[in-house]
């Protein structure tokens, strides 16, 4: 899957898609995309990189704690007053 680095602007290779959505790995092996030979592969922060239309990845590909507030509004029943999806109960 090709990504871009958010830092230098260039492409880069990322083979293992499961390591790449698992929130609990903060980082990614890849090859970078420039000239003719295969690059050597090095290891990205999935925070320095993007899809090619420069949109981030989603949070829940890097964060792990990416619902903690919404499951502990959920079971608490708080209420903030950011939240506007609050959930009242069925």
């Amino acid at each position: 899957m090709l990504f871009k680095d958010v830092t230098t602007k260039h492409l880069v290779e990322v083979a293992d898609v499961v390591t790449l959505s698992n929130p609990y790995e903060l980082t990614v092996v890849g090859r970078y995309l420039w000239g003719e030979e295969v690059q050597d592969p090095e290891v990205f922060d999935k925070t320095d990189l993007c899809f090619l239309s420069g949109e981030p990845l989603p949070r829940c590909w890097h964060d792990s704690r990416y619902r903690e507030k919404e499951v502990r509004r959920l079971r608490c029943g708080t209420h903030a007053q950011e939240d506007g999806d609050y959930y009242q109960g069925a």
